[in-house]
């Protein structure tokens, strides 16, 4: 597969390069300059297949002319070795829950595949490892720190905006321990991000610190989500498809949305996506003016998804040749408001029982409301993270305590909390870093 850069000034990589480039070296962010078709025969066989049999199917369409096939193999083995349940709940919504592996987060996926992607690459190479360097509104910092966790040699530095995520995201944080350094930093996830890419851009800084991305603005973290949209399409029951398939989005950074939109162009059968955003509502006013106009982000519930310059947007301009038309026949964005997301939390546990976090609470109102408009369609939402990390939030709705995974619990409380404090400057990372 060959990666061009969205700005069209650096020349194009391999995969495997680019696993540890991060960014590009003009700025941009690498993008497929082709994708590969998903026929008929390959989609109509994953009807009966597990997870990781469509994880490694898919995998081997995108990625076969990067690794032998034995060796892409163990790399799905190892890393998505979780469930991903497709659950009908209600008439005509089934959930895709995403939230199965260790840090019950979507995050788990595309985390754990670069960092078995990462390791395999470099092998038993006795140059230093690089220095994993992350923004995180939440999940993304708990899912790498997890995945890279057991690769010890590989230092990670994790940015996360203190008092702007879960309580129990941070703790989980505080405690990975070892080769992950967490950075609470006193800002929103727009600074840290800010932070990230200047790091990037400073090109002394990113050569001597050895620096590379486990953001989605890594190509290794975005393609591995193209995996599970095949997967839903795929569980969908017989008979359900009397129409057009909707696919409900909860969207922040837009990497999930990116790779969805990606494997559309694969062949996926899905009709149309909605982009479910909250009050940071970036995509929404770029689908409405045609202008990409970052706002500070504004807190709300659905914390990961608090993000007013969001860095896909640049790979989702690119892929439809910044033509904001070719983007509205495909896709939707919506915004809802704090109290909405509350109300659609408390509404689906009591009609279904069911318990939404946030961000997916986010999700389904947007899913149900393009519905209500589409009676013979059927709609997937991605739950993107478990109901147990937001208990502040969750609890009070259903009237009840969640149950937190044995994993997770046991997460919480291995080892000591550290973290390093740090004002949102360049300066005083580069300082870290070095």
């Amino acid at each position: 597969m060959k990666l061009v850069s969205t700005r069209g000034e650096a020349p194009p990589s391999d995969v495997r390069s680019a696993l540890f480039r991060g960014l590009a070296p003009d700025g941009g962010l690498y993008q497929p300059d082709s994708l590969p078709r998903a026929g008929r025969e390959l989609t109509g066989g994953l009807r009966d297949a597990r997870w990781p049999e469509t994880a490694a199917a898919v995998a081997r369409l995108l990625l076969s002319d990067e690794w032998e096939e034995t060796e892409l193999e163990s790399i799905v083995s190892e890393a998505l070795d979780f469930r991903v349940p497709l659950r009908r709940v209600g008439d005509r919504i089934h959930v895709l829950e995403l939230f199965h592996g260790p840090t019950l987060a979507f995050k788990d996926v595309g985390a754990r595949f670069l960092a078995r992607s990462m390791a395999s690459v470099r092998g038993t190479s006795d140059e230093p490892a690089p220095t994993v360097l992350v923004a995180t509104s939440g999940d993304t910092g708990s899912a790498v720190g997890d995945a890279f966790r057991r690769l010890t040699d590989f230092p990670v530095v994790i940015l996360f905006p203190e008092g702007r995520i879960s309580r129990r995201q941070q703790r989980h944080l505080e405690r990975l321990g070892g080769n992950v350094t967490a950075v609470a930093v006193d800002g929103t996830f727009d600074d840290c991000q800010r932070l990230v890419k200047g790091a990037f851009a400073d090109e002394e800084l990113r050569e001597r610190a050895r620096l590379t991305s486990a953001n989605s603005i890594n190509i290794g973290r975005l393609l591995p989500q193209i995996f599970y949209y095949f997967h839903a399409l795929a569980r969908l029951e017989t008979g359900v498809r009397a129409g057009e398939v909707v696919v409900s989005v909860p969207s922040g950074n837009l990497g999930n949305l990116t790779a969805g939109l990606m494997a559309k162009r694969m062949g996926l059968e899905a009709d149309r996506f909605v982009a479910a955003t909250n009050r940071n509502d970036v995509l929404r006013r770029y689908l409405e003016t045609g202008r990409a106009e970052p706002r500070p982000a504004v807190s709300t519930p659905s914390t990961a998804m608090d993000v007013g310059d969001p860095s896909n947007l640049e790979r989702l301009r690119h892929m439809y040749g910044d033509e904001v038309g070719r983007i509205r026949g495909d896709l939707t964005a919506t915004s809802h408001g704090d109290d909405v997301t509350r109300r659609t939390i408390a509404a689906v546990h009591d009609r279904h029982g069911y318990v939404l976090d946030p961000h997916t609470a986010v999700g389904w109102r947007a899913l149900e409301d393009e519905l209500r408009g589409r009676p013979e369609s059927t709609g997937i939402l991605l739950s993107t993270a478990h109901p147990a990390k937001f208990p502040d939030v969750v609890e009070p709705l259903v009237d009840g305590e969640v149950s937190v995974p044995t994993r997770w619990t046991e997460a919480l409380e291995r080892g000591e909390a550290r973290a390093v404090r740090m004002e949102p400057e360049a300066e005083a990372l580069r300082e870290l870093l070095l």
